[in-house]
């Protein structure tokens, strides 16, 4: 098949899953085009059988804001034309889904039938989709979808509340790559963090409120005061600051390390012994399932999709979203000597459920399927 992947280029969730959705269909030999206005972080390396086209992105005098979804829907009926693409796959609602709605319609007058697979992912729905300026397009572009699907069971519930949605959703959910997220020998980049034998705990996010980086702040400054313990926090974003200074008031500076954005988080995902995620909100969870492919049990919220991954008691924790007390009774029962490698065994085992070998084709099988059904309707 030759497939169109239309995503956000960012460290962002659906970026990095409609990247590594892309390099694994190239990689059994699907053609894969890429259509954005920068390249994807993960699309690092050549492959004969990926492709990237830049949207490009015009400024007028007369916009006060540059139109991007027109340009994209230009792009898409060009890339599609001269591609002869098979299928278009729009990865986040707005305004992937708009815009393709506005391309097909375009190849329509020109005989051209392209069916569109729409991926919802989380905040554009739970967040952005709410907002009753986006709303109705929202809806109208997943109900003109050929096909569309959620990453987990909740999304698909919470879209389906508070969306008049007429088409099915089918969920497959989001995947992780075994041959790179894994446990490495880093015992030297243990050994330089935590000299002394410390507990290591990590927190990945873009550091936005409804991470709530905060509880794992305070998460942290309350297990260190019963165990030696270090914390790592992955990414940046508009709650760094603030989260600095809670350190700060906390006094716990000296065991808090603030790494910034990495793209080889797996490295640091490799030394760690728990793995943080207190959201309020989470359609999936992707941040958790990378940790536990690296062996790191994971203590949660309760929040979207994540206890659909993280199995209470198995694998980790679920707790109630904001309960630090809970969660910090949590993470001492997870760090004991005596527990710890029980959960780091079976969260790798439950990893291993979402190798992007086991999700790869359920994909493949869902274009097949709207690639049929769009032909038979000609």
């Amino acid at each position: 098949m030759k497939i169109g992947i239309v995503c956000y280029p960012t460290f962002g969730g659906s970026g990095v899953v409609a990247t590594e959705l892309g390099k694994g269909l190239a990689k059994v030999g699907h053609e894969v085009h890429f259509i954005t206005y920068k390249q994807p972080m993960r699309l690092d390396f050549f492959s004969e059988n990926l492709f990237y086209h830049e949207v490009d992105i015009k400024s007028y005098p007369l916009f006060e804001f540059a139109p991007y979804e027109l340009a994209l829907a230009s792009k898409m009926v060009s890339v599609v034309k001269y591609e002869k693409l098979d299928l278009l796959h729009v990865h986040y609602a707005i305004p992937h889904a708009s815009a393709a709605y506005m391309a097909k319609q375009i190849l329509k007058t020109e005989g051209i039938q392209i069916p569109v697979v729409t991926t919802l992912h989380g905040t554009d729905i739970t967040l952005v989709g709410k907002d009753p300026s986006y709303e109705p397009v929202v809806t109208f572009s997943i109900n003109q979808s050929d096909g569309v699907t959620a990453v987990s069971e909740d999304l698909k519930r919470e879209t389906y509340e508070y969306f008049d949605i007429k088409r099915d959703i089918q969920v497959i959910p989001n995947f992780i790559d075994l041959e790179r997220f894994k446990r490495q020998r880093k015992e030297h980049f243990k050994m330089a963090i935590c000299p002394h034998g410390e507990k290591l705990l990590v927190h990945t996010s873009n550091f936005r409120k409804v991470k709530r980086v905060e509880d794992v702040i305070h998460v942290f400054y309350e297990v260190r005061k019963t165990m030696p313990a270090k914390l790592l926090l992955v990414g940046d974003g508009p709650e760094r600051d603030r989260m600095e200074r809670l350190c700060r008031t906390l006094g716990t500076c000296d065991d808090v390390r603030f790494l910034g954005k990495l793209e080889a988080v797996e490295e640091v995902l490799s030394v760690a012994d728990l793995f943080l995620m207190p959201s309020e909100k989470e359609s999936f969870g992707l941040a958790a399932l990378e940790a536990m492919a690296c062996e790191v049990p994971v203590l949660s919220s309760d929040a979207g999709g994540i206890p659909e991954l993280n199995l209470d008691g198995v694998t980790g924790f679920v707790c109630k979203v904001g309960d630090v007390e809970d969660m910090t009774a949590k993470a001492r029962i997870i760090l004991a000597d005596e527990n710890l490698p029980g959960f780091k065994e079976r969260a790798l085992a439950r990893a291993k459920e979402f190798d992007i070998d086991q999700i790869l084709p359920q994909y493949v099988a869902y274009y097949e399927k709207t690639i049929a059904a769009t032909l038979s309707e000609v």
